[in-house]
């Protein structure tokens, strides 16, 4: 039988690791690469679904120039997550889903994807941080959206008359971090 002291170490844990997890997503939509090579502890790996399998850092050298480009576009939204603490070892397994827009140009043409992905995460506490030590990323379903409009929500909007996000550390977001921790890095990576 648990006692409350368990309960609130592993609701800090879960917290502690759902953090990490939408700070991946983060780092990843605005090309924050320090970010997100934080995210993974030394020695880490990623199997990403068949495109990629090897040491993690190795994973992020092969997508930073993607991630960076100023006119790459990629949301990604965390969903279903479920985490298993071994309190006793600073260890947990993670399942999450992601969905993903990404726009892509092929052949000159630049088209929407939907994607719809789910990872599996070991994951261990270090120094009082969570990490990703081993990441397992498998698809489950893409939907082609179409070619990027002109404009959006039927005609209605000019996406050139609206404000959009940025990438490092040009993102709102890395400013109010800054004005709130004295860093760009923001309240980071430390779990």
């Amino acid at each position: 039988m648990s006692n409350d002291a368990d309960d609130v170490a592993e609701l800090v844990a879960r917290s502690q690791i759902t953090d990490l997890l939408t700070r991946y997503l983060r780092a990843i939509d605005r090309g924050d690469i320090d970010a997100l090579r934080a995210c993974y502890l030394p020695g880490a790996t990623e199997e990403h679904g068949g495109l990629y399998t090897g040491p993690a850092q190795g994973y992020v050298d092969s997508i930073q120039d993607a991630l960076r480009h100023p006119r790459s576009v990629g949301t990604h939204t965390l969903s279903n997550v479920l985490i298993d603490v071994d309190l006793d070892g600073d260890l947990a397994v993670s399942e999450h889903y992601v969905l993903a827009l990404t726009r892509v140009k092929v052949d000159g043409v630049v088209t929407d994807y939907l994607v719809a992905s789910r990872i599996i995460d070991e994951l261990r506490r270090e120094h009082g941080r969570w990490g990703i030590e081993r990441r397992r990323l498998r698809f489950d379903w893409s939907q082609e959206l179409g070619p990027r409009p002109e404009r959006w929500l039927g005609g209605r909007l000019d996406p050139a008359e609206l404000l959009h996000g940025g990438k490092f550390p040009d993102d709102p977001v890395y400013e109010a971090l800054s004005a709130h921790t004295g860093s760009a890095g923001g309240i980071g990576v430390a779990g």
